[in-house]
């Protein structure tokens, strides 16, 4: 059986104690080489060979089932029971399928799935490549996991609100009548105490009974279990606040004259403000996924398609590849395709990050999600569903959001500990007041304000939740993390490493300068030169035809002298175009551009020489131009504290003259392939963890090398397998958006685990009253449970910031420069 990755949705999670069982119940299934659970986005990852069967039932047994999803295929071509049985194994032989029923009168298909296991357009490949064509018919997958997270919420804001309206009476009684006295008497005149403690009673009861009882539902048999997660605390604590005032209310003679009091407040008010930091959580934590919703929203619903001869509007999950489609002015593009016929500029920032609109005419590529300018396009679809950029796109980013860090490793190895430490605590602190302190209602308030004030959910969140909004975030800057670790690696990386050509330079030769020779006019021999050229396809043809641009006039009698050039007629003249060695073997006096040539070799430049009846006329310089913005984005990451690499192919003297003009002092220089990755473990002995940024395949093996490789998106596919990190927009502030989301997200992490652990190392000996021998301080258990769950806000709130980073942006203005006159 083959090694299968399979991520799905997991319910229950309440804090980082149930991410560990949860992990560990899967972990324990038969055939399970590694399983990961994430708070935060509440995904598994588990890979392996492990029957779906048997995940759905060791989650279920640990007490966090797997959601489901459902999905409806329409099914063509079956014509009787053994098609249908055929479509069902097919389909139930997907990992990640729980169940598949095919209806062979209505010709569908309804699958139950592990939600976010698969895609329905996947589903319909598979029966399609059984032999029966099929189509989804709606994708509902990804709405009912947003339909869930949002019942959720309302459930929690359900509740918060019943139990704010039962507790505000005994909050405002209790309160009221410790900061004003008269209130107090006025109670016991008119009600009287017992009678108002009944109504504490039955108050308070109601709020534990009804909106509190998730506490209990949840913690209590974890706890009997011998495994208690956050819901066990609460439920522990609100239980000894409750049932000591019970037998206070009604068996006031079992406890000490002295201790004959009641906490009802205290476990009324601990349930609502613990229910008001989930759903302040709840929400919160659902904008930490904008991001992926943002990418979703792309996708427009409907496309018009080209079918038997008519233009018709059919929803997007039916266009298959090979699909003719019509486009609109201003419509948002709904497959990847490549235009056929038109003339647009198209929106593609929403992909790339890049603000400036492409121009797009026939044969260039369209991306699903991007949007159409003022020109009206047909194109052919080349990529459907699953297989859009816009489609791997979310992919990416939804694994980079699930993924562990090395950092996390401290807070998990805490966490599973974590909570029967704390019980263990709370009964060591009851103890101790029993002994030594005033008696037995302080040592209660002590022992629950233990319970209630540990916050294991920040631990739990503190990273989760900035790699899900940092992730997010980059992904708009058109940054993606194939690999989520590479979060982390990156910020520790001191060399950045850039491959030249398709890197740092635009990859294609572009007329750098040009000279004319005493008595020739530069444009007049360009254009002459290209005319000359126009048959050929050597690289620096193109770019003196691209230099002269139209108009060019007929060549005749156009001979290629290979390695050397080409002669021909133009004009009536005779006109030579080469390198230096074809002028010498013509015999013709190189003298007047000598300077010039000098010049153009000094800074890695090929010469292109131009002689009109046997006089030499002018010299182009022709090179393969730096990237507008480059020496701004190599600025910026030294500025971040990064040394900068060259690292390629190309001759020495090339390589020296592109870094002069870059400002890089450390450069490898005609290396092969293999000599690349030697280049990189050198950079490492030498300044230590490197990052490499590359897009050939070349470039590959250096990339797999490096600590973490940057790959541009416009490079070859190879490249990209081979890279941690993705660099859609192919210029190079993407190296630089990509170091900042690193540096960002970390720094939040940092800052997020010094505060639940401080939290905690602060607060836990607050509530047990270490100080209350020497300044009198014993918190209550409403402040405990207050401050419990504004910790879990204050982290969440404080990855929330990174939807705030700013990319850098090109300098769309160095995108045309001017060509400079070489010496003479």
């Amino acid at each position: 059986m083959a090694r299968e990755i399979l991520r799905f949705e997991v319910t229950k999670l309440s804090c980082a104690g149930c991410v560990g069982r949860a992990e560990r119940a899967l972990a324990a299934v038969p055939g399970v080489t590694d399983a990961r659970v994430n708070l935060a986005t509440r995904m598994a990852q588990v890979e392996g060979t492990a029957a779906t069967d048997a995940l759905r039932s060791a989650l279920q047994t640990a007490g966090y089932p797997a959601a489901q999803s459902h999905h409806r295929l329409t099914i063509q071509g079956m014509s009787c029971a053994s098609c249908a049985g055929r479509v069902e194994r097919a389909l139930t032989a997907v990992p990640g399928v729980l169940e598949a029923r095919v209806n062979l009168a209505s010709e569908t298909a309804e699958i139950t799935a592990m939600a976010g296991a698969v895609e329905p357009a996947q589903l319909a490949q598979i029966v399609t490549a059984a032999g029966y064509p099929a189509s989804p018919v709606a994708d509902h997958a990804r709405a009912e996991t947003e339909d869930r997270r949002a019942a959720e919420t309302r459930t929690l804001k359900r509740d918060l609100t019943i139990a704010a309206a039962l507790t505000l009476p005994v909050f405002l009684g209790v309160m009221g009548s410790h900061l004003i006295p008269a209130l107090h008497h006025w109670i016991n005149g008119t009600i009287g105490q017992t009678a108002w403690w009944a109504m504490q009673f039955v108050l308070t009861t109601l709020v534990l009974l009804w909106p509190g009882q998730r506490f209990f539902r949840i913690g209590l048999p974890l706890l009997a279990k011998g495994a208690p997660d956050m819901n066990s605390l609460v439920a522990l604590g609100t239980l000894a606040a409750w049932g000591y005032s019970t037998v206070a209310l009604f068996a006031p003679t079992l406890l000490p004259q002295a201790s004959r009091d009641v906490y009802f407040e205290a476990a009324a008010v601990i349930v609502t403000l613990i229910l008001l930091g989930r759903f302040l959580e709840a929400r919160a934590k659902g904008r930490t996924g904008a991001a992926i919703r943002r990418l979703v929203g792309l996708r427009p619903d409907s496309a018009r398609v080209e079918r038997d001869g008519a233009v018709i509007e059919l929803p997007v999950d039916q266009v298959v590849a090979g699909d003719i489609l019509h486009l609109r002015p201003g419509e948002r593009i709904a497959v990847d395709g490549a235009v056929l016929t038109g003339r647009s500029y198209v929106d593609e920032s929403m992909i790339t990050g890049e603000p400036v609109p492409v121009e797009k005419l026939a044969g260039a590529g369209l991306v699903a999600g991007t949007v159409n300018g003022s020109g009206a396009l047909t194109f052919r679809a080349t990529a459907v569903g699953a297989d859009t950029m816009l489609a791997r796109i979310i992919a990416l980013v939804e694994d980079a959001q699930g993924a562990r860090l090395p950092v996390q490793a401290l807070a998990d190895r805490v966490v599973r500990w974590f909570v029967p430490a704390v019980i263990a605590l709370a009964v060591l602190t009851v103890l101790a007041w029993l002994a030594f302190g005033p008696g037995l209602s302080f040592a209660l308030v002590a022992g629950v304000c233990v319970l209630i004030i540990a916050c294991p959910c920040a631990m739990g969140l503190a990273t989760p939740t900035s790699i899900m909004v940092g992730t997010g975030r980059a992904a708009e800057m058109g940054v993606l993390f194939r690999k989520g670790d590479a979060l982390q690696r990156l910020d520790e990386i001191k060399v950045i490493a850039f491959d030249k050509t398709g890197t740092l330079t635009e990859g294609r030769p572009e007329l750098a300068a040009s000279v004319a020779a005493p008595g020739f006019d530069t444009g007049q021999v360009l254009a002459l030169a290209a005319s000359a050229e126009q048959g050929s396809e050597h690289p620096i043809a193109r770019a003196l035809e691209r230099a002269a641009g139209p108009g060019l006039m007929q060549a005749t009698e156009t001979e290629a002298i290979p390695g050397h050039g080409l002669r021909a007629v133009v004009d009536g003249k005779i006109v030579l175009v080469g390198a230096p060695r074809l002028m010498i073997r013509e015999g013709i006096d190189l003298a007047p551009l000598a300077a010039a040539l000098d010049s153009m070799q000094a800074k890695g430049q090929t010469p292109a020489l131009v002689a009109i009846d046997g006089r030499i006329a002018a010299g182009f310089a022709v090179a393969d131009r730096i990237k507008p913005g480059a020496r701004a984005a190599l600025d910026a990451l030294r500025a971040r504290g990064l040394e900068i690499a060259l690292i390629t192919g190309d001759t020495r003297a090339t390589a020296q003259a592109i870094a002069a003009e870059l400002g890089i002092t450390h450069v490898e220089a005609e290396v092969l392939p293999e000599g690349k990755l030697e280049a990189v473990k050198h950079l490492r002995g030498r300044f230590g963890p490197v990052a490499f940024c590359g897009d050939g395949i070349n470039d590959a093996p250096a990339l797999a090398e490096a600590d973490v490789g940057l790959a541009i998106g416009t490079g070859t596919d190879v490249a990209i397998e081979s890279a941690d990190v993705v660099l859609v927009s192919g210029e190079l502030s993407g190296a630089v958006n990509a170091v900042t989301a690193s540096q960002s997200v970390m720094r939040n992490i940092r800052q997020n685990l010094f505060w639940a652990f401080g939290y905690n190392v602060a607060l836990i000996p607050v509530a047990a009253g270490v100080f209350y021998p020497l300044t009198g301080w014993l918190l209550s258990p409403m402040l405990a449970a207050g401050a419990m769950a504004l910790s879990s806000v204050f982290v969440v709130s404080n990855a929330l910031r990174l939807r705030a980073m700013s990319p850098m942006q090109d300098q769309p203005g160095a995108r045309t420069r001017d060509l400079q006159e070489a010496p003479a």
